[in-house]
């Protein structure tokens, strides 16, 4: 009797532990998926977190290339632009000024003394008092003989080519208005600056098939350099920002091409 006692009470002993163990095992188990799920769910908001934040990287970087683009645009218009009005700038100066320039025969400088500036007569104008009406009026005529260094000749002066083609045989051809007063003034004036024995630098031609010798030319060499010079400028500005552009955009793609090679 003893004996199967002790059998029974050491088997429910071994059960016993069987079923703690096993219990034990099984909390084991379910405390392990827990902790799995966790790291998978942590796992998954961490992956949730990099994605948004990629996907706002990837919009910043659209958003950049798009504004990036319409700068581009916007220059290369400007570039065109400037390029386009250089040009018409240039057709209207070459009609105009180079023309002009091309024409004068008074080409060559030179000193000239004053011999005689003396008001012969008085001239004819006509100035414009309203639409279509035009008035009658008088300017004094001032003669001035010159002598060329260079040439030794005894030439009429006129003030410049828009005085010579107005009236060749006076030296200076005032605006016409209705006081005569003002305009006898202004001549008088004139007359006492160039007064005789005077040197002046003057301008004639060369070939001697203009008479006449010019005080300053209008189209000389300073005011077509001067015409030239801001047109110009605008052409060399524009060239130049468009060629930044299109260098800008060309080493932007060089540089996407060696990072997907590197990649």
């Amino acid at each position: 009797m003893q004996h199967r006692s002790f059998h029974q009470s050491f088997r429910t002993t071994s059960s016993v532990r069987r079923g703690g163990r096993e219990t034990s095992g099984k909390r084991l188990f379910v405390t392990g998926a827990k902790s799995t799920g966790w790291a998978a769910s942590g796992g998954g908001a961490t992956r949730s977190i990099y994605q948004k934040f990629r996907d706002v990287d990837l919009l910043d970087k659209k958003k950049t290339m798009t504004a990036m683009k319409a700068g581009e645009d916007r220059a290369i218009l400007l570039g065109l632009g400037m390029v386009i009005a250089s040009a018409m700038m240039y057709f209207v100066l070459g009609i105009t000024v180079l023309r002009s320039y091309a024409d004068s025969v008074w080409t060559e400088g030179s000193v000239c003394i004053v011999l005689n500036s003396t008001i012969t007569a008085d001239m004819n104008c006509s100035y414009s008092c309203g639409s279509d009406c035009w008035r009658g009026s008088k300017y004094p005529c001032l003669q001035v003989y010159v002598s060329v260094n260079t040439t030794g000749r005894v030439s009429r002066l006129s003030h410049n080519e828009e005085s010579w083609d107005a009236n060749f045989e006076c030296f200076y051809v005032p605006k016409c208005q209705k006081d005569t007063n003002a305009m006898h003034h202004i001549i008088v004036n004139i007359s006492e600056r160039l007064k005789p024995h005077h040197q002046v630098l003057c301008y004639y031609d060369p070939s001697d098939q203009q008479e006449s010798v010019l005080l300053t030319r209008q189209y000389g060499h300073s005011p077509v350099f001067h015409s030239l010079f801001w047109p110009s400028c605008m052409l060399t500005g524009g060239t130049a920002i468009i060629f930044m552009v299109k260098l800008t955009q060309y080493l932007s793609i060089m540089c996407e091409q060696v990072i997907k090679i590197e990649r």
